[in-house]
């Protein structure tokens, strides 16, 4: 008589049990490790639609079951696929920003049709439409995993290239770079050892060579459903963008085209150019000679030269003679050192650095992201305020000498000309002292609340901004209040959720395609000001 191996048992199980099991497991590789136990379970474990919706919705609760199955249904897709993709990708389900532009470069993941879509957050005026463009998207391929890579670029073009080595589990840095598609043995890092010029010219040749544009009848194709109704024509945006890039062998093109154009002409080893592709100037010829003389170097930070710390983009290319070059994204763990949650970032390299969006616990219930404006009555997100800057905070807790503090990060400004720089601490809580200030508009609102603080002011200069004494107020349905003692200015925040407001937003054109991913210019104005009449044209918001 043969041993019983304990699949007649979880057959015999309903659905609600079996979703519940399944549940549990944490992790496809688990329920896919069950399936292998008995030849029995193969086959109606892979086909199960209860036991997969349910592992998929108790890992990543931000996409409902009825999108999954609609993907499942329309792109015809196995749930295990499905599944392995979602759980890859949702390990970048986070906030994304960049130093530049100064108003802010806050970038949010939401998911597509079998994709996972981001886009920019615009500077702008407190409005009923929260205005986005698009940056890039990211499908899987067939067997789930996250390969096929679209980076969007101006007047609607679509950009080609692949997704460069595993997804880390908790990636810090996203980078756009350059790789080889048959090698993938040779060292990522190579194209960061690039000077700057050379890396940007790369890429935007690369982006030339892989664009694509949608058919008429799909160009104004939504990139994420807004409605249950979209996901048909999503489909058949897919099946384009796939057919596109197919066609187009995902956007590589031979090493030995790249090494004949214009990109590896005698502008990237001619010495009378920078590490930057700029002119040296004749003071770098005089510190050169004095190198020369001295033999040691001026300052590090002075030096213009690249030749000794740059590899040249001829060598970059021959390390991948014979091989295809397109453009990539590379997803990394690096250890990033900040100041007040916000990261330290390289200015020139073509990066998203991840900020950490935690959710309300207990004791540091104001976490989380928040958006508001200047003045009072206040102006929130949703409303149609003409003329009011629209202010989001990454508000978190952080332990100082005077106990536990909240920090109110700026991540996005939607004035004219930018007050503060990116980043910068809005105000700061001691949440560990009650403030005896009285909030001055009491007789409209009641308060629950105060805590002694301190908010922003002018300083020494833009980069290093001062404070000044003030109190933030908790008030009634969750507003909160930070108000400055001595001028009574008044910020006024209330907690957003960015993928419902995105979702009911307002989508605009997208910068060119290197500069979409990273806007490396400085700026400390309105870069996307044209595009759009709800877009910040207030010059202070106090």
């Amino acid at each position: 008589m043969a041993m019983a191996d304990g699949a007649d048992l979880f057959l015999s199980l309903p659905d609600d049990a079996f979703s519940l099991i399944a549940a549990h497991l944490g992790h496809p590789r688990h329920l896919l490790a069950l399936s292998l136990s008995s030849r029995r379970l193969y086959q109606p474990l892979l086909s199960s639609p209860s036991a997969w919706l349910s592992l998929a919705s108790s890992n990543t609760s931000s996409i409902s079951p009825s999108h999954l199955l609609s993907w499942h249904s329309l792109a015809s897709l196995s749930y295990p696929s499905l599944c392995r993709f979602l759980f890859t990708v949702s390990r970048l389900l986070s906030l994304w920003a960049h130093q530049n532009p100064e108003l802010g470069n806050l970038v949010f993941p939401i998911w597509g049709f079998v994709s996972l879509v981001f886009v920019r957050i615009i500077p702008q005026e407190v409005s009923k439409n929260l205005a986005f463009s698009p940056v890039m998207e990211i499908h899987c391929d067939v067997d789930g995993a996250p390969s096929l890579f679209f980076l969007h670029g101006e007047a609607g073009t679509i950009h080609a290239g692949s997704i460069f080595s595993v997804i880390p589990s908790d990636p810090t840095v996203l980078l756009l770079e350059a790789n080889f598609s048959r090698n993938s043995s040779l060292n990522p890092s190579l194209f960061s050892k690039l000077a700057f010029g050379d890396r940007r010219r790369l890429l935007d040749f690369l982006s030339s060579k892989s664009a694509m544009k949608l058919p008429s009848d799909l160009e104004s194709a939504p990139i994420f459903p807004r409605s249950d109704d979209d996901f048909d024509i999503l489909s058949r945006r897919r099946e384009a963008l796939i057919s596109m890039y197919k066609a187009i062998r995902g956007g590589v093109i031979d090493c030995a085209i790249v090494e004949s154009s214009q990109c590896c002409s005698s502008l990237s080893h001619n010495r009378s150019f920078d590490g930057d592709g700029k002119r040296k100037k004749l003071s770098s010829y005089v510190k050169d000679g004095i190198k020369q003389l001295i033999g040691r170097s001026i300052s590090s930070s002075s030096n213009t030269n690249g030749e000794n710390k740059h590899l040249p983009l001829h060598e970059f290319l021959k390390t991948g003679s014979g091989d295809f070059i397109g453009l990539s994204i590379r997803a990394i763990h690096t250890r990033l050192t900040s100041y007040r949650a916000w990261p330290n970032m390289h200015e020139n390299r073509f990066a998203l650095y991840k900020l950490h969006l935690n959710g309300p616990e207990p004791n540091r219930e104001f976490s989380g992201l928040w958006g508001g404006s200047f003045g009072w009555p206040p102006s929130l997100p949703g409303q149609d305020k003409p003329g009011k800057a629209l202010f989001l905070l990454l508000l978190s807790y952080e332990e100082s000498d005077t106990g536990l503090i909240l920090v109110g990060t700026k991540v996005l400004e939607g004035t004219h000309y930018v007050l503060h720089p990116n980043g910068s601490s809005m105000f700061i809580a001691n949440m560990e002292e009650p403030s005896t200030d009285v909030f001055p508009w009491a007789m409209e609102i009641s308060v629950n609340c105060g805590f002694t603080g301190e908010g922003i002011s002018s300083g020494y200069g833009f980069r290093y901004p001062g404070s000044k004494p003030g109190s933030l107020f908790s008030l009634r349905n969750g507003l909160l209040a930070f108000v400055w003692r001595e001028s009574k200015a008044v910020l006024t925040l209330e907690r957003i959720d960015l993928s419902e407001m995105v979702a009911k937003g307002e989508q605009v054109p997208a910068l060119p395609a290197v500069s979409n991913f990273t806007y490396l210019t400085k700026s400390y104005s309105n870069v996307f000001m044209g595009f759009q009449s709800n877009l910040s044209g207030t010059s202070s918001p106090r």
